[in-house]
């Protein structure tokens, strides 16, 4: 679906819930979530890529579905845990670079989820390559 490149070609990331239907502007479409979305088909989710790597441990994963309360704490930690992975990360932007990449999830609330502070990370890894 997208073009593969180097990082430095990612100009636009956005963020789309899984069960929103594909579109051509989607550029590369990488699941971020940890588990595989509930009823939804490999065929029907039209994914380039699951990048499990990129996302939140699943201890931090259950804690901040225990209580979404915890938002604003769980921020720093997953960016904690970004940047434990940072060579994972770098590498996966050079492999992975497109004009335009969407991060999918299965969330309800993507801006209250690990996606806002994915997509941050990941820009500033493109802005300080």
């Amino acid at each position: 679906m997208g073009d593969r490149g180097s990082a430095a070609v990612i100009h636009h990331f956005q963020i789309k819930r899984i069960y929103d239907p594909p579109s051509k502007s989607d550029g590369l479409r990488v699941l971020a979530d940890r588990l595989w979305p509930r009823g939804v088909s490999k065929a029907a989710a039209q994914i380039d890529l699951w990048a499990k790597e990129l996302t939140p441990s699943n201890d931090l994963r259950k804690w901040l579905h225990e209580d979404p309360e915890r938002y604003d704490d769980f921020v720093p930690r997953y960016q904690a845990e970004l940047m434990d992975r940072r060579a994972q990360v770098d590498e996966f932007l050079m492999q992975y670079g497109c004009p335009v990449m969407t991060l999918l999830t299965a969330t309800k609330e993507p801006s209250r989820g690990h996606l806002p502070v994915l997509q941050a990370y990941l820009e500033q890894r493109i802005a300080q390559s």
